[in-house]
């Protein structure tokens, strides 16, 4: 059996042929589109910086109490050495003489919400009011307005990060924890953080703790003792021409 194919038979199955080809094209255009989309739109704080320079951020989180603050003023200034202290506004509101005696230490203060709430379960005007209290209240203290920004819990997500960074504020992780809110001691700490030390590393602790104050001064002293400098998060981190990397690394873009 012979099949006979006229001239516009042909034409019309090759038209039909190069629609399915355009239509396939289109789809695969669209999922590596959707797929580029989904990369642009994740959002990351600042989990650590890359450098050269052997310098390290050391933080520490205010939201319990005040009983230790003068001690651990103390150690930092025996030490010659100034960190980053990131408050909760209910923590300034109980506390302005600490978030006073801070300040004119030569310390620097950042954000840490105005309530500490699970803030990944708020709404966009409800984060940026977080925010904005938390950073007003320390701002009525010092007379300094601070950009920086920690989140509760170290918890986020687009809306979190996305909302803090379109309002000028710089959302700030941390790739060493302490754990010193678990009540570990000092020596535990220090085995715990020591093979993790790098260059652009951000270290969280907390004041309120059971051996954060009596460990301070063991912690920084080895810190130093492995090469490095102790310093603030503003003088780590780079406030322009950057992108962060999936893991949370910021790194400075190239002038070309």
């Amino acid at each position: 059996m012979f099949l006979v194919f006229s001239k516009e038979k042909i034409q019309t199955y090759l038209v039909s042929i190069l629609t399915v080809a355009v239509l396939i094209g289109i789809a695969n255009m669209d999922s590596i589109k959707t797929i580029q989309t989904s990369s642009t739109e994740k959002y990351l704080p600042i989990y650590n910086v890359q450098t050269e320079e052997k310098k390290i951020a050391f933080t520490m989180n205010c939201a319990w109490n005040a009983d230790d603050i003068d001690s651990i003023l103390e150690t930092l200034k025996n030490n010659d050495v100034k960190i980053t202290f990131f408050m909760v506004g209910n923590w300034v509101d109980k506390y302005p003489e600490a978030v006073k005696k801070i300040y004119e230490a030569g310390h620097e203060i950042g954000s840490h919400s105005n309530t500490h709430p699970h803030v990944n379960q708020l709404s966009s005007e409800k984060n940026i009011e977080e925010i904005k209290l938390s950073v007003s209240k320390i701002e009525k203290i010092t007379g300094s307005k601070t950009n920086l920004y920690r989140v509760p819990y170290g918890e986020y997500n687009d809306t979190v990060i996305k909302v803090a960074k379109e309002n000028g504020y710089y959302p700030i992780q941390w790739n060493i924890d302490t754990l010193d809110y678990k009540g570990l001691t000092g020596e535990k700490m220090w085995e715990r953080i020591k093979n993790k030390l790098e260059c652009g590393a951000i270290i969280l602790s907390h004041n309120g703790t059971d051996h954060t104050a009596d460990s301070l001064d063991m912690l920084i002293k080895n810190i130093k003792n492995k090469g490095y400098q102790i310093t603030t998060v503003s003088e780590l981190i780079y406030k322009e021409n950057y992108t962060i990397n999936n893991n949370g690394t910021q790194i400075p873009l190239k002038n070309e």
